[in-house]
């Protein structure tokens, strides 16, 4: 018996709606459909009148939301892709973000964003937004990139006062399983040693976890031990982490899916290069997708996203400096 990380995301929400009644499921074709991507597959009927289907407007859709947290409930939004909640994009970093601070006021609302890209997707259903939301103060932005990940940190995300936006790997929906469900986890917030090295650090997150871990188990039978830590969180970021792992190993090159300009993977290098910069044998490096629109095609979108083999390229690159 396995689950998957959908299926993880989906025991996570029933459990939340089990435990709290004020927690309710807002999104386009989350009821008798069950989402996009199944992911509230039999939640109404489970939970009557507490899984809603919700117009074709991802800006009303959030103002509702934050209305209902307003007045105590502790709303989950599904966004059918994350690209589309740039619709809802004023609602999410002007009203949820900064209604605490204004008006002393919680708002916790949940945002799942299916995330990252998959064969064929193209420019409009395979963005990686969580670089734009961490901009904003007021939010959280978590990108689980295990199936206990998944499940421990969406019921944490609805658990937490503050807005949350919630990144969920569309790739890893079925490509990732575990044994079971945990019954422990680790904070939001904290980051992960998926491996450990000695020679190089790769700090990744979400999907760019397991071509990371690809790479260091291809590099380990040549004799090179890469350490990988794993994000979880991008908003807040877990400098310390990622320092001792820099501590130990010298050298760091950070991996992201989404565009390079502005990115966490561009945060990651410049924390490290200002405080850090005396761990450092090597000048701190990152990969990212290409700085252009999501290819459709599948051989394209392969080159334009970091895979192990360009991952791998660029560790030999930093290991020879």
């Amino acid at each position: 018996m396995s689950i998957t990380y959908l299926e993880a995301i989906r025991e996570a929400q029933a459990r939340a709606l089990a435990d709290d009644p004020r927690v309710f499921i807002y999104g386009q074709d989350v009821g008798a459909f069950g989402g996009a991507f199944k992911a509230t597959k039999n939640l109404a009927q489970e939970f009557p009148g507490r899984v809603i289907d919700a117009p074709i407007s991802e800006d009303a859709i959030l103002g509702a939301a934050i209305g209902a947290a307003i007045e105590g409930m502790r709303p989950i939004v599904e966004m059918q892709f994350a690209d589309f909640s740039t619709i809802a994009f004023n609602q999410i970093v002007n009203q949820a973000a900064t209604l605490h601070w204004r008006t002393q006021v919680p708002c916790p609302i949940t945002v799942r964003l299916p995330s990252g890209g998959t064969s064929g997707s193209g420019p409009f259903h395979s963005q990686s937004m969580e670089a734009i939301y961490a901009h904003y103060p007021g939010l959280i932005v978590l990108t689980p990139a295990t199936v206990e990940d998944a499940y421990s940190m969406l019921l944490e995300a609805v658990a937490i006062d503050d807005p949350v936006i919630y990144c969920e790997h569309k790739y890893l929906y079925y490509h990732l399983k575990a044994d079971k469900l945990p019954t422990e986890a680790m904070p939001v917030g904290k980051a992960r040693i998926a491996r450990v090295g000695r020679d190089l650090t790769i700090v990744a997150y979400s999907a760019m976890v397991h071509e990371a871990l690809a790479v260091a188990e291809e590099l380990g039978t040549e004799g090179t031990q890469i350490e990988v830590v794993d994000l979880r969180s991008v908003k807040p970021l877990d400098t310390d982490t990622v320092m001792a792992s820099v501590a130990r190993t010298g050298r760091l090159l950070c991996v992201g899916e989404a565009f390079p300009w502005g990115g966490v993977t561009a945060e990651v290098v410049a924390r490290v290069a200002s405080e850090g910069f005396d761990l450092l044998d090597a000048p701190p490096q990152r990969l990212n997708a290409k700085d252009t629109p999501i290819p459709y095609h599948p051989t394209l979108w392969a080159a334009h996203r970091p895979t192990a083999r360009s991952i791998a390229a660029a560790v030999r690159d930093l290991l020879r400096r």
